[in-house]
């Protein structure tokens, strides 16, 4: 068992709740940050500080006495949150501001070690438009062309990590997500990412009816569980490499495939309806080619099986709903 201290900075959001249940389990002691506790079970962190860490001073008190730092804390979305173009400057001040001041404070705080949570949407637009052939190779980045605010903040704040690591001597460790998936995710409320937002709505649609997808379809990318995704951060931050490299799948699908995958796991019969939406790239799939040679793993989870256990718990969480839905009804009637 180690005794070593962790903060997990975003440990009230989907996958930092998932990592501090994995770091406890592997024997640290946990402190998680955040605006807020996560949605859908307790935290079991050994203490947990609720606060903003745009605020240098929350910042601050929240990296004291800890040895190593996650950094997953971010102002994101799915495509209808990222992509409108309404939030951008909200995802770039909040977002750069968070790593300006974690990077800070705990380098003063004597922080040995970061793990910085980067994404795929810093690749560059143009590798990314054969929706077939995409290039997300680590070493295909520059020149920079990310397609929205969001890659440009990753972007920028993976340089700001590393020029850490280059001037301050503090250890870093960089991984690109791609496209995260699993239970206790955000579903629904405009957030939520393709898998939980497709989930939902096969979840509520009555058989024989018909669900909508933004765009033709047949754009593609890859979705990796959320467990793999933990099992990467672990094994990069034990590993002797920086970084960047990609957590995620290499399994492409289209758009279109992977309804018809949530379809099938429902077993019901629904046509599939394409509407003007945002969209991203045409293409993306993760390259693990350099996290097999640096950590010698890479995700290997098929689709099927993460997509089973997200519907599951979607598809419970949207009967509760209608369930509460009915017993309103009926109290108002009888009032």
């Amino acid at each position: 068992m180690t005794s070593r201290r962790v903060l997990v900075c975003g440990a009230g959001g989907f996958i930092g709740s998932h990592l501090v249940t994995r770091l406890k389990r592997d024997g640290f002691w946990v402190r998680g940050a955040d605006l807020k506790r996560p949605e859908y079970s307790e935290s079991v962190a050994d203490e947990f500080m609720v606060g903003d860490l745009c605020d240098p001073c929350f910042a601050k008190t929240a990296v004291a006495r800890i040895d190593e730092v996650y950094q997953l804390a971010a102002d994101m979305g799915g495509a209808g949150y990222i992509f409108t173009g309404e939030h951008d400057a909200a995802v770039m001040h909040n977002s750069a501001t968070i790593n300006l001041n974690v990077l800070e404070a705990g380098r003063k705080a004597g922080v040995q070690k970061f793990f910085y949570s980067s994404s795929a949407c810093m690749y560059p637009e143009y590798n990314q438009l054969d929706p077939d052939n995409p290039k997300c190779s680590e070493d295909s980045a520059y020149p920079a062309a990310p397609d929205s605010e969001y890659g440009w903040e990753k972007l920028f704040s993976e340089r700001l990590y590393m020029a850490y690591e280059r001037n301050h001597g503090v250890e870093v460790r960089i991984a690109r997500f791609h496209n995260i998936f699993g239970p206790e995710g955000t579903w629904t409320g405009g957030r939520e990412k393709a898998p939980a937002a497709i989930c939902r709505k096969v979840a509520e649609a009555i058989d024989g009816s018909s669900i909508d997808i933004w765009g033709d379809g047949r754009q593609t990318r890859s979705f990796l569980y959320i467990d793999e995704c933990i099992e990467g951060v672990r094994r990069l931050m034990d590993s002797d490499f920086t970084g960047p490299v990609n957590i995620g799948s290499e399994e492409m699908v289209t758009i279109n495939r992977l309804a018809e995958l949530v379809i099938s796991i429902a077993g019901k019969s629904l046509s599939i309806n394409h509407i003007p939406g945002p969209l991203g790239v045409r293409g993306r799939n993760s390259d693990n080619r350099l996290i097999r040679e640096k950590l010698g793993w890479a995700p290997s989870r098929p689709l099927r099986i993460g997509l089973e256990k997200t519907y599951d718990w979607i598809s419970g969480k949207v009967k509760a709903v209608e369930r509460n839905d009915v017993t309103e009804r009926l109290v108002a009637a009888s009032a």
